[in-house]
């Protein structure tokens, strides 16, 4: 198996380390051996630090969690980011899982924690399709 970077914010700690725990539980369950865990302040760091990591990791999953406030800046943040990771895993060809909560409230996000979980499934998933190719 290929090795994983999981890359998380530590913004919203209480949600994001869950996400971290279902994502790591689901890549041991499905026998991946090789995972690195980097940790980073906020959302908006992780595609400069997937675009930094590129070339020592067959996929990546990106995981953090943003609550709508009371401007803007969710809806900028989040685009941002949606969009670097794309263009990453477009140009690169390489998978990137997108757990990546963007939640209206706190509530919202305390009962998505599967998301690591399925984030790690689409990067195994993607992995195994390119190497059978």
């Amino acid at each position: 198996m290929k090795k994983i970077c999981i890359v998380v914010s530590s913004y919203n700690s209480e949600i994001t380390d869950q996400l971290c725990n279902t994502t790591k539980d689901e890549l041991k369950n499905s026998g991946v051996k090789k995972f690195d865990t980097v940790k980073v302040p906020g959302a908006f760091e992780i595609p400069v630090t997937i675009s930094r990591l590129l070339k020592k990791y067959d996929g990546f999953i990106a995981i953090a969690c943003i609550v709508k406030g009371e401007t803007a800046n969710f809806d900028l943040i989040s685009k941002s980011i949606t969009d670097g990771i794309m263009f990453l895993s477009t140009t690169a060809k390489k998978p990137i899982g997108n757990a990546i909560l963007t939640c209206y409230n706190k509530q919202q996000a305390l009962v998505r924690f599967d998301r690591g979980k399925e984030a790690a499934k689409a990067v195994i998933s993607v992995l195994k399709n390119v190497s059978n190719k």
